[in-house]
């Protein structure tokens, strides 16, 4: 006889948090007549009892959407920072973050990807040189509904901060340091939401699609400790807009560390800050900063993928050419990097090989267009770049086949579509280094690797993200 749930779908419950599972999922184990019942709190620390909704309910086990944390955890440390979504685990001791991501990784590769030995394989976890304030990118929103995390409740104002957690429409007003990204940009967010409510303009509306202020992205370069500021408005009140006076606002505020201020027209229905239709204008400084990894110099503008954590990052890459060039090199004259973004691995393949041919594969174009100067600037006159889908440039190229002594993949979270995977496995490498942001798809492609002849030889794992629930692995496969 199957085991009767004890919950039903939208029932709202509170529950002691026992342990965690991959990805940060919370684990309670709620005593039940039939034995001991499974449910899953993302965004949980271990010790918690949290009230929670449960959102799906089978009958072995159900998952839960956060609502709010009742009891905090023994674990838990007093934070000096603003509490966000985007860390949930920030007041858990940063060793202890460290021994959860490894652990259910190492479960989560002999589970799914069927590596029984995981963790002899488990080469070296390695933390984030910095822990705090290492982001270089952050994206805040303006809404015209708030949300007071001491009350629970949303109320009609204009805000500027994060979007509360699972929903897209209320906004917390971020009042100061969150303490992922950067500290002056931050602790100045109250003072840009005064600018803009002292002068009458409205924040956008999600449900009425009203309003002028969207969105406000901010990257940093940390090599030239600057900031580079997107200002995304609808069109609704512009005829009211000083850009000349909001440029010295900025300028007043940020000083020289301000590199460029770019506003953006959207009046797209669509909750994303970039735009399809809209105009984009550089109205101060550059529209583009500039990265250092590994004494290489990376253009990046506010459309192109970099990576988000440059100093961990660095690590991370170091470890990836380590295990392309821990070996003698073969006779096969190519080594590919697949899905290249601005050509951070490529050009740093580059660096480390003189007799080989490196190939860069991107979709996004003006990602390939910033590797291209980047490329050049850092002295690569001889690097392929191809703006194409993987899949379909593995298609058109069949002469690399049988060429290819390396292939260098760096896929997006979704990981590798499997039809793509097989066009990747008929090129016939000879070893392949995968690095991924998301180990759950990776051990599902370790199986396909497998059955297809690709041994993994070792990991590693690496802390991009520390308070967060993700973790980053490049593994080593050989045929």
């Amino acid at each position: 006889m199957s085991q009767k749930r004890p919950f039903s779908r939208n029932q709202r419950v509170e529950l002691k948090i026992d342990d965690m599972a991959f990805e940060g999922k919370g684990i309670s184990r709620v005593e039940t007549e039939d034995g001991k019942y499974i449910v899953f709190v993302p965004n949980t620390i271990p010790g918690q009892v949290v009230s929670a909704k449960i959102i799906k309910a089978k009958n072995s086990y159900a998952e839960a959407k956060l609502l709010k944390v009742i009891t905090p955890s023994p674990l838990e440390v007093e934070m000096p920072y603003h509490p966000i979504p985007g860390a949930p685990y920030i007041t858990l001791p940063v060793e202890k973050q460290h021994e959860y991501k490894k652990n259910t990784t190492i479960e989560l590769f002999r589970r799914i990807g069927k590596i029984e030995n995981a963790a002899d394989l488990l080469d070296e976890f390695m933390s984030s040189p910095d822990d705090f304030h290492y982001r270089n990118k952050m994206e805040y929103s303006f809404s015209a509904v708030g949300y007071d995390r001491n009350t629970d409740e949303e109320f009609d104002g204009f805000t500027l901060g994060f979007k509360k957690r699972g929903q897209w429409l209320s906004v917390e007003q971020l009042k100061k340091d969150s303490g992922l990204f950067d500290p002056q940009i931050e602790n100045a967010l109250p003072a840009i939401s005064d600018y803009f409510t002292s002068r009458g303009f409205s924040a956008w509306h999600g449900l009425q699609h009203t309003g002028f202020c969207r969105f406000l992205t901010v990257k940093r370069s940390f090599s030239e400790d600057g900031l580079l500021i997107n200002l995304v408005t609808t069109s609704s009140e512009l005829d009211r807009f000083d850009k000349d006076e909001f440029v010295a606002f900025m300028k007043d505020l940020l000083g020289d560390r301000l590199l460029g201020l770019v506003h953006t027209l959207n009046d797209d229905i669509g909750d994303r800050p970039l735009t399809t239709d809209g105009k984009q204008n550089v109205i101060y400084g550059k529209g583009t900063i500039t990265e250092e990894i590994c004494g290489l110099q990376f253009r990046i503008s506010l459309e192109s993928f970099f990576q988000t954590n440059p100093a961990s990052a660095e690590r991370l890459y170091q470890k990836a050419l380590n295990y392309v060039f821990e070996t003698e090199p073969g006779s096969r004259p190519v080594v590919m990097d697949l899905f290249s973004g601005t050509g951070t691995i490529t050009q740093l393949l580059a660096q480390r090989s003189t007799d080989k041919e490196i190939i860069g594969v991107e979709l996004v174009p003006q990602a390939v267009a910033d590797a291209k100067k980047t490329a050049k600037a850092n002295g690569f006159d001889n690097l392929k770049f191809f703006a194409a889908d993987v899949g379909k440039f593995l298609l058109e190229h069949p002469e690399y086949t049988d060429k290819i002594d390396t292939i260098v993949m760096d896929p997006p979270r979704a990981g590798i579509a499997p039809k793509t995977l097989r066009k990747v496995i008929r090129l016939n490498a000879k070893r392949m280094v995968y690095v991924s942001c998301n180990p759950a798809t990776q051990a599902r492609d370790m199986v396909t690797l497998a059955e297809a002849g690709y041994k993994l030889k070792k990991y590693s794992l690496v802390d991009q993200f520390p308070h967060t629930a993700h973790i980053e692995s490049v593994a080593l496969f050989e045929r």
